[in-house]
Formats: C-alpha cells, sequence, structure tokens
C-alpha cells in the first residue's frame, strides 16, 4: 500500500479503538476488541514507519545463493556464444 492509504487505515482503527473505550459489552467482548484494535494498531504503526525499500533489501542474495556460481556461469557461456534463447523450431520438409 502506498503511505497516505496506511495512515488512513491507521486513523481508522485509532477512531475504532477510541468508540470502543467507553462502552462496556458483555460477556468480555469489548475488552477483546480493545485488545485486537490494539494490535491491529501496532502493526499499522509499523507498516507506516517501515520503509518498502528496506523490507525488499533484506531479502538480497538469497536468490542467487541458492542458484550457486554454476549456474551464472553457465549463463555468461550462454551470451558469449549466443547460445541462449529459445530453440530454433525444425521445419519438415
Amino acid at each position: 500500500m502506498a503511505q497516505p492509504e496506511l495512515e488512513a487505515l491507521r486513523s481508522l482503527i485509532q477512531q475504532a479503538h477510541e468508540l470502543l473505550e467507553p462502552l462496556d459489552l458483555p460477556e468480555g467482548r469489548g475488552k477483546r476488541a480493545r485488545e485486537l484494535l490494539s494490535a491491529a494498531l501496532a502493526l499499522a504503526d509499523d507498516l507506516v514507519n517501515t520503509k518498502p525499500a528496506a523490507t525488499l533489501g533484506a531479502k538480497g542474495g538469497n536468490a542467487t545463493a541458492k542458484r550457486g556460481s554454476d549456474y551464472y556461469r553457465q549463463i555468461a557461456a550462454k551470451r558469449k556464444t549466443n547460445a541462449g534463447g529459445r530453440p530454433r523450431k525444425k521445419t519438415e520438409g
């Protein structure tokens, strides 16, 4: 989500939390609703404060490490000999 949308979501959660505060619902429902909204508010705060690039940057190098150096050696060799790409169609004739 974009930053303004996250801030709007956080605002909506905050308003719902404030509306439920004075209410006393039966069977502890109000208390549980306030707990859930508090957790949602904390998550929304975290999403608002975390930069998207920081999240993506944490993954850096994992796919490269899985493939290994042999994979990249083969790709480079194909580039040098023009052997990469889709195989040619065989024509019947």
